[in-house]
């Protein structure tokens, strides 16, 4: 879910973006937060995910397929960066999310039975969760494709911003965040909702674009530390805490401002807490990451992507040629203009 502090950003220092501001641009995304939003999001009217034959989900795999032949068009160069085992403070936290998710397809299912469509649609998305399958398909049509993937020991979104705080891309990606906590330079939003979306439960519509997010230019504009920011999320409540109860992100700032730490406020406010927040902070600070890892791009293998998602998962081979052939006509132009070593 990530640390909500969307009240905080202020509107300037949110830089509106089209896809091809980012070309020639590496971006590390963190892969699980972009297929929750593909498992979420595309969905049949009563609710249900694109399957197979077998049964099997596929609604993440025609995100990927679509989102990253878009990406790759307009020159982008994306870094797929996954989740490892998380902290053992986020235990709680997991298991609330898996509480709600079982509850919620119980919900999808009566719904469903009872004809409320709209309902049902509402709550198979809140019951939308990640397995095996999903995790380990993705990671093979991402590789087909030639782009990177990079397992995480922990946190993916510590990962990817550790990647752009080395220059090794130029901002990390995710609807979350705690990309800023974790310190990536450049945060870049809506990547996987780009175009016109559906607002949730209105008939409105609203056309959604990327969005960039300067570290530098946040704490500057709000006369903040990293580590103040990092404490503003410790009391509006992370994966790692819950956070005090009655304190959003602007009562946090003021706090935090007034009395310099979150253990100066707990202590300013009479509030006793059975967590170490200096433990939560080294979550950010200090995360579990690889220093040393290897990031290439190559050549997509046209045929092998239409034999997984046409002859493996019931893809329209009409639509999928299409796609792989306009990819392949935009790189071959790119190719023309530099070098193949430039290109990849």
């Amino acid at each position: 879910m990530g640390v909500k502090l969307g009240d905080l950003i202020p509107e300037e220092v949110i830089e509106k973006l089209n896809l091809e501001d980012l070309r020639g641009r590496a971006i590390a995304l963190d892969a699980y937060n972009m297929l929750y939003q593909f498992i979420t999001i595309i969905r049949g009217q009563d609710g249900r995910p694109l399957m197979d034959r077998h049964g099997r989900i596929t609604s993440h795999l025609s995100g990927l397929f679509f989102r990253v032949i878009n990406f790759l068009k307009v020159g982008m160069k994306p870094i797929f960066v996954y989740d490892g085992r998380p902290p053992e403070l986020k235990k709680q936290a997991v298991e609330k999310r898996m509480e709600r998710r079982a509850e919620a397809a119980v919900l999808y299912r009566q719904a469903l039975e009872e004809g409320r469509i709209e309902e049902a649609r509402k709550y198979a998305q809140q019951a939308a969760t990640l397995d095996e399958f999903i995790v380990e398909s993705s990671k093979t049509l991402i590789s087909l494709m030639g782009l990177p993937v990079l397992q995480a020991p922990s946190e993916g979104e510590a990962q990817a911003a550790y990647i752009a705080s080395r220059g090794d891309a130029y901002a990390s990606a995710s609807q979350d965040m705690d990309s800023l906590l974790f310190g990536s330079p450049r945060l870049v939003r809506n990547l996987s909702i780009v175009g016109r979306r559906k607002l949730p439960g209105r008939k409105e519509y609203v056309e959604v674009v990327p969005e960039l997010i300067h570290l530098d230019k946040l704490l500057n504009t709000l006369k903040i530390s990293r580590e103040q920011l990092i404490d503003i999320g410790i009391l509006v409540g992370t994966d790692y805490w819950e956070g005090v109860k009655g304190i959003g992100p602007k009562k946090a700032l003021k706090l935090i401002k007034d009395y310099g730490t979150a253990e100066n406020v707990l202590k300013h406010l009479k509030i006793e807490v059975d967590v170490d927040l200096e433990q939560i902070r080294n979550i950010f600070l200090k995360p579990n990451i690889l220093e040393s890892y290897k990031i290439e791009w190559s050549e997509p293998n046209y045929q092998a992507i239409e034999d997984l998602l046409c002859g493996e998962y019931d893809f329209s081979v009409e639509r999928v040629r299409k796609a792989l052939n306009e990819l392949q006509n935009t790189l071959r132009e790119e190719r023309g203009k530099t070098s193949l070593d430039a290109w990849f």
